[in-house]
């Protein structure tokens, strides 16, 4: 059997190859590398290709490497950042070309954390305008395709970090998430995600010149898309590193205590007054079946008040972003970026004055109704979008498309306002197309997320070499 080129391996493959001395980080970076400038053209995926630093960074730490071994547990794999956080020497402009002078005057605690576990940076992944869409496409720098099919979305925020993964452009791709910007993306194009819960991974850019809105604070997360979910639990682990410039952090073990017996799953269908799309339907069974061979206790229960609360998620992260934002994407917003606000304003009304400070208030409430509920069941089995991936346009196609996110993704944006974490693992196709279910947790339980995000892998396998044999 041809032996496997290395940027098709994962970051746990990878990392052991180069730890057993079977590769050396050069080998890696340059693979990858030459990968990239080979694809990219057509996916779009890299905006800002930082292949000839990385070749140069592989070559200190096979340095390292011959004097003292692995510098960490990602020691020489390639990873991407996406454009929306700070890269010392490199541009911020959160695909707003307005804003592509910005350049970063240090590292963002992810990238510091990244390296100093040995990671690699090869290239910076598109973001839509401002990452407020759920399809990745911008002014500055143009559209991010799906690389399963052109048509589709890649998914957004992140769809830059989810297509260059899944085009092997790296082991890890680096994203974040207010709304879905993780989730969103690893549904597009069958990776691996979790969305971490409040707290859980340092988040400050030293180029901001003032503080986030306190909502964006509380829902706004730092995270990676990968291939396997081996390989995000492997990145995850260093991403947690402490650091004090985030003040919500809380520096806890990424491993927590071992279950006292069989976890309950509670597993909701549901779709309220929209229709459940057949292929999803089938995701969440085969998810379901997935989860109970592997031990788990699954009971369909619904959970409390889950439409509500997406509903009350968009409305107060759009009031917020009304207060303080408005009039500077109005300013610098492309013109179809605009209109597409609109449309989302329409949809979800942002609230206002008291209104937006008495759901401030109503947040607690709500978070304290999942902590209870997730003591009965510590994860919790959903659907993610009703349907399968969506045009890649289709959220600029007036008020229609954006109900297409805005309404029914409300699965996604109620776990940003409470704050939990979510994994997203493909468990199904649709028209060649892959789709993911969503499993929700208990705070700082991350690592039970994955465990049985692996179970439904091992089951349901998305393979990522039927697109690599593509080209």
């Amino acid at each position: 059997m041809t032996e496997k080129p290395l940027w098709q391996l994962g970051a746990c493959d990878l990392a052991a190859r180069i730890r057993n001395g079977e590769a050396s980080a050069s080998d890696a970076v340059g693979s990858v590398v030459m990968r990239m400038r080979q694809r990219n053209p057509a996916i779009n995926a890299v905006v800002d290709d930082l292949g000839d630093d990385a070749l140069a960074r592989a070559a200190k730490l096979d340095a390292a490497f011959a004097k003292d071994g692995p510098v960490g547990p990602l020691h020489g794999v390639p990873v991407t950042i996406k454009e929306n956080i700070d890269q010392q020497g490199r541009a911020t402009p959160n695909g707003v070309a307005a804003f592509k002078d910005l350049i970063a005057p240090a590292d963002a605690p992810v990238v510091t954390n990244l390296r100093n576990a040995g990671a690699i940076v090869v290239g910076r992944t598109n973001t839509p305008e401002f990452s407020f869409r759920g399809s990745t496409d911008n002014p500055l720098h143009g559209r991010t395709y799906n690389p399963w099919n052109d048509w589709a979305s890649a998914g957004g925020s992140s769809g830059g970090a989810a297509a260059a993964v899944m085009s092997g452009m790296g082991a890890i791709g680096h994203g974040n998430d207010i709304g879905g910007s993780l989730r969103f993306p690893a549904n597009a194009t069958g990776a691996a995600t979790v969305k971490p819960g409040l707290g859980r991974v340092p988040a400050y850019n030293p180029s901001q010149t003032a503080e986030r809105g306190l909502i964006s604070q509380l829902m706004s997360v730092q995270g990676v898309i990968a291939r396997q979910v081996a390989d995000v639990r492997l990145a995850m682990k260093s991403l947690i590193a402490y650091d004090p410039h985030d003040p919500w952090m809380v520096p806890m073990p990424f491993e927590g205590p071992a279950p006292d017996g069989p976890v309950k799953v509670a597993f909701t269908r549901n779709s309220f007054e929209f229709d459940l799309h057949p292929a999803v339907d089938e995701a969440l069974t085969a998810a379901c079946e997935a989860l109970r061979d592997a031990g788990y206790v699954v009971e369909e229960v619904e959970p409390p008040n889950l439409r509500e609360i997406g509903a009350e998620a968009t409305r107060v992260l759009f009031g917020e972003t009304k207060a303080l934002l408005h009039d500077v994407m109005r300013q610098h917003g492309s013109p179809e970026f605009n209109a597409y606000f609109d449309a989302c304003f329409e949809i979800a009304p942002p609230y206002e004055g008291d209104e937006l400070l008495a759901a401030f208030g109503r947040r607690s409430h709500y978070v304290r109704q999942w902590l209870l509920f997730l003591q009965e069941y510590p994860l919790v089995l959903t659907p993610f979008l009703l349907g399968p991936i969506y045009a890649w346009n289709r959220d600029m196609e007036g008020r229609e498309g954006a109900e297409e996110i805005m309404l029914k993704g409300f699965y996604s944006f109620a776990m940003n306002l409470l704050g939990l974490p979510a994994g997203n693992v493909p468990a199904n196709y649709n028209d060649g197309l892959p789709i993911g279910v969503q499993i929700v947790g208990r705070r700082f339980r991350e690592d039970m997320i994955l465990d049985a995000c692996e179970a439904i892998e091992s089951r349901v396998c998305i393979m990522a070499e039927t697109l690599f044999a593509r080209g």
